[in-house]
């Protein structure tokens, strides 16, 4: 048996998920399948890459020299395959630009301003909950580029090979409430404001469960928390039955309160990816327009923004004028 690109992305997709039935999902297999794959390619090899156990699969020594050099190439294959089928597209005029992206208010209005530029560009887009899926999902070319959230104290997955730009360094997060909770009468709310309250967050958001436990149990509580996807939270906190977590840019509604939390203690860092940094070029500006035009329109966030400092590590590489157009706004619009 000789070792293929493809026997080399199944070593790097049971090493990425630490699990032969996640890395089967991931590559479209059956579990057997793959299973059947491994042995064969451990029998070529001459040794064990990888220990079973109950919990999953890890890579032996020997598996991780191989991995090591197995991820480049498979990273460089996707990217001939991927920048050859885009070329090609571009000269008979059929490219599509194909977006993968966490939820973000700003996202109807990126598409919108690419697709503006005339018409020859034609975005397409896939949402996912996970940003590591999505991250995966240019490496192996199945995405030209994506607009991910990196929860703080959870770093994501970068595969090797990939461009970053960094959009926002420090988005805060800040809490929805139903909007006659007692809490929803101040400008800024603490964590002790919602002592007596229970939690929703959505649990298949990469590092987002994590890190609201870490800062609720560092803030010494310890609530009821349920999983549940945001629509639902959002539903449930306008009647008073949880409080949950939501973007700044989050849409006001007049049944909810959106406030910042003292001391902003969850942040994200917001970040466009993509192979190179060209196809970065082609799309960062619209998405930096996008963001900024989603930010003014949001009350609370305009408020935290005239009090922002634009030259802290909350402003990440946004630029300036960027901040003082939000914050300067919001004195007009209020």
């Amino acid at each position: 048996m000789e070792l293929e690109v493809r026997h080399l992305r199944v070593l790097c997709a049971i090493a990425d998920t630490g699990s032969l039935h996640k890395a089967a999902r991931q590559l479209g297999l059956a579990q057997p399948s793959l299973s059947t794959q491994l042995r064969r390619i451990e029998r070529a090899l001459g040794a064990q890459l990888f220990v079973r156990t109950r919990t999953g699969c890890r890579p032996t020594p020997l598996g991780l020299a191989v991995l090591s050099r197995a991820r480049p190439l498979v990273a460089e294959f996707a990217a001939i395959v991927t920048e050859t089928r885009a070329a090609a597209a571009r000269a008979a005029g059929g490219f599509r630009l194909r977006i993968g992206a966490t939820a973000s208010r700003a996202i109807p209005v990126w598409l919108r301003l690419l697709r503006a530029r005339g018409p020859g560009s034609r975005p397409t887009l896939q949402m996912n909950v996970s940003a590591n899926a999505l991250l995966g999902m240019v490496a192996a070319g199945r995405l030209d580029m994506a607009f991910v959230h990196e929860v703080e104290g959870s770093p994501l997955r970068i595969p090797p090979g990939l461009s970053l730009r960094v959009l926002v360094e420090r988005e805060p997060q800040f809490v929805t409430l139903a909007a006659d909770h007692p809490a929803a009468s101040q400008p800024e709310v603490s964590l002790a404001d919602l002592a007596g309250d229970r939690w929703m967050a959505d649990s298949t958001v990469d590092g987002e469960w994590d890190a609201l436990s870490r800062v609720l149990r560092a803030a010494g509580l310890n609530p009821e928390m349920l999983h549940g996807d945001y629509l639902t939270a959002y539903s449930l906190a306008a009647t008073g039955e949880v409080v949950t977590i939501s973007q700044p840019t989050a849409h006001p509604r007049p049944d909810l309160a959106i406030r910042p939390l003292k001391g902003d203690p969850i942040g994200v860092r917001l970040l466009l990816a993509a192979r190179t940094e060209e196809e970065l070029d082609e799309a960062y500006p619209e998405l930096e327009e996008a963001y900024w035009t989603v930010a003014r329109e949001a009350p609370a966030y305009r408020e935290w923004l005239k009090h922002a400092d634009p030259r802290g590590a909350r402003a990440g590489r946004a630029s300036r004028a960027r901040w003082a157009t939000a914050a300067g706004t919001a004195d007009a619009l209020t």
